[in-house]
């Protein structure tokens, strides 16, 4: 990955983290608000329902002591008091004393829990009200279960008794506890109440009502009431009304329980989630808003930051390029102050000392040439003259001497001299030859043939010593470009030097194969091997092992592999023999120039 996609990754990962740890945290932070808040709402509501509870509760306490204290309720106690009284003369006197003080619900009971007369249901008039202690009154007002022709309805009662003389008269009043009283809660936005009847066994949906009647959709909530039923305390649920998360509401039961400490209802708080769920909404819509603008000024700033940085290093990058292909003489503009700049200064300063070292180190190295080239030519010429001296100095002794002799010593010196001389000749001649190494004249060739071709001209024995040649050629080898008459030499010169290597005899192995794109040519041999510094030195010119050679095979042997753009390497133990590996390129690029050079030398000849 490039580093302009690096930093393009960079930015857009902070910016992507960056936002969405921001949103992660608002959300965080308001569905708490969310939740504080509705905890705060359900708990006001609740306490204004106990208020307004409590409210009707006084009011239902006052009304009934109004009609305890009444004219006809007096009358009816001082009328228990007789030996028989009759009670069916007093039948109607509940329902128009409820009217008068605007109840819903009336009794009159006597000691004996017998109803005397009852507004709500004249027919229970001589039945126990089995229902009520009235041994233990209690001074507020309570919640209490009415039947009535329908079934079954809550009121919120008070029972207040009349005592005249040695007989009490109980009076029981209340009023319904429906969806009016439910209606008369002044409710937050958002919230409502819902009030369940607990006046059989199990959930019954028609037994929920709210502000507007019964519950239409009453079967979400029942394992919440199922849940307060069977525990009697507080429960809190999140009711999914639909599959839009906005109409889910989060739901808060309380018990309500009557006299005898039995429940009677359920009172549920409702507080709808909307407002949460469309600001969560609008606050993800906000992060990614955020997060795709940022993304896209990443991109922008990533491409500004890229063009500030990226482009003055590509352009160190091929600088340096240049200065490894051997242009040392390369510049790069400094174009700031900063880093970069201090950078760009730098490489021109290296650039520059480094032309200043090549200088000095050609000048070096032309001067230790020189000085090698002069001891080498001193070492070579003067074992050949000391031969030449000695025998110009048997001819002068000869002839003042002997001169009757002297027709042999000559025939003798002769030949002597003419040996030396040719052997100058050689020597001078293979100096000659290394200074004038051409240059490779590329055409298709088949390394195979070249291997095959140097093997059956070095496969004669040569002076009784047997050599047991090994020729493994790979199958398939691809045809390349080189200049086969140089490749056949400089496989002959490591083929001599093999030979040389072992002369007792031995083993020698040429081996050819493929390595990734590159044709190899290894030659290998069973002689004395040479030692590590040997083989660190051993293709330097000049340089040899043996004791008599110019040094100069294995430097055209590296030359001509040189001039093919390939490798040539060595691996050897003492004792062990040594193996000359050559990695040659197929260079296929090069016969189309190499052709047009011949046209053109065509066209000028």
């Amino acid at each position: 990955m490039s580093f302009r996609r690096k930093l393009l990754a960079v930015f857009a990962l902070t910016v992507s983290v960056s936002v969405g740890s921001v949103a992660w945290i608002v959300l965080v932070l308001s569905r708490h608000a969310f939740e504080r808040a509705d905890a705060e709402r359900t708990a006001a509501l609740v306490a204004q329902f106990r208020r307004e509870f409590q409210r009707r509760g006084q009011d239902v306490v006052r009304r009934v002591e109004a009609i305890a204290t009444s004219e006809s309720v007096t009358r009816i106690a001082l009328a228990l008091n007789r030996s028989a009284p009759d009670y069916s003369s007093y039948v109607g006197e509940a329902r128009a004393l409820a009217e008068s003080q605007h109840l819903d619900f009336l009794e009159l009971i006597d000691a004996q829990s017998v109803i005397i007369s009852s507004a709500q249901r004249a027919a229970r008039f001589g039945y126990r009200e089995e229902s009520l202690n009235f041994s233990s009154l209690p001074g507020d007002a309570f919640l209490k279960s009415e039947e009535l022709a329908d079934g079954a309805k809550l009121a919120l009662s008070s029972v207040r008794e009349v005592r005249v003389g040695d007989k009490s008269l109980y009076v029981v009043g209340g009023q319904r506890v429906d969806e009016n009283f439910l209606a008369s809660l002044e409710l937050p936005t958002g919230m409502r109440a819902m009030f369940y009847q607990n006046l059989g066994t199990g959930f019954s949906p028609p037994l929920l009502i709210d502000a507007s009647g019964v519950v239409r959709r009453a079967e979400p909530l029942t394992t919440l009431i199922k849940e307060v039923q069977e525990q009697r305390k507080e429960g809190e649920t999140n009711i999914h009304w639909s599959s839009d998360a906005a109409d889910d509401e989060i739901v808060h039961a309380i018990p309500l329980a009557g006299q005898n400490d039995q429940l009677l209802g359920i009172l549920l708080v409702g507080n709808a989630r909307r407002p949460y769920v469309e600001l969560r909404r609008h606050i993800r819509y906000a992060a990614l808003l955020a997060g795709s603008a940022g993304i896209v000024l990443a991109i922008v700033f990533s491409g500004w930051a890229a063009a500030r940085v990226i482009r003055p290093v590509e352009q160190l990058a091929d600088a340096a390029r240049e200065v490894a292909a051997g242009n040392w003489s390369t510049q790069v503009a400094v174009t700031s102050a900063d880093e970069l700049g201090e950078l760009a200064e730098s490489f021109n300063h290296m650039t520059k000392e480094l032309l200043q070292q090549r200088e000095h180190l050609v000048q070096a190295e032309r001067v230790a040439a020189w000085r090698e080239l002069a001891r080498r030519l001193a070492h070579e010429l003067k074992n050949p003259l000391f031969p030449l001296q000695l025998t110009v100095e048997n001819l002068i002794r000869a002839r003042q001497h002997s001169p009757e002799q002297f027709d042999e010593v000559f025939r003798e010196s002769s030949s002597t001299l003419l040996a030396e001389i040719a052997n100058l000749k050689a020597i001078i001649s293979r100096f000659s030859e290394f200074s004038k190494m051409p240059q490779p004249q590329f055409q298709r060739v088949q390394l195979n043939e070249i291997a095959q071709n140097v093997c059956r001209l070095f496969q004669a024995p040569e002076d009784g010593k047997r050599i047991d040649f090994k020729l493994e050629l790979a199958e398939q080898m691809p045809e390349i470009a080189a200049d086969p008459d140089l490749l056949h030499r400089a496989l002959s010169n490591l083929v001599l030097n093999a030979l040389d290597a072992m002369p007792d005899g031995g083993k020698l192995s040429i081996r050819t194969y493929q390595k990734g794109g590159l044709a190899c040519i290894e030659i290998s041999d069973s002689g004395v091997g040479l030692t590590p510094e040997e083989c660190q030195r051993l293709f330097t010119p000049y340089y040899t092992t043996k004791t008599h050679g110019t040094g100069l095979g294995l430097a055209i042997v590296q030359s001509v592999i040189s001039d093919h753009g390939g490798r040539i390497s060595v691996r050897s133990e003492p004792g062990h023999g040594a193996a000359f590996l050559i990695e040659l390129p197929r260079n296929l690029d090069k016969l189309e120039a190499a052709q047009q050079a011949r046209s053109t030398s065509n066209a000028y000849s």
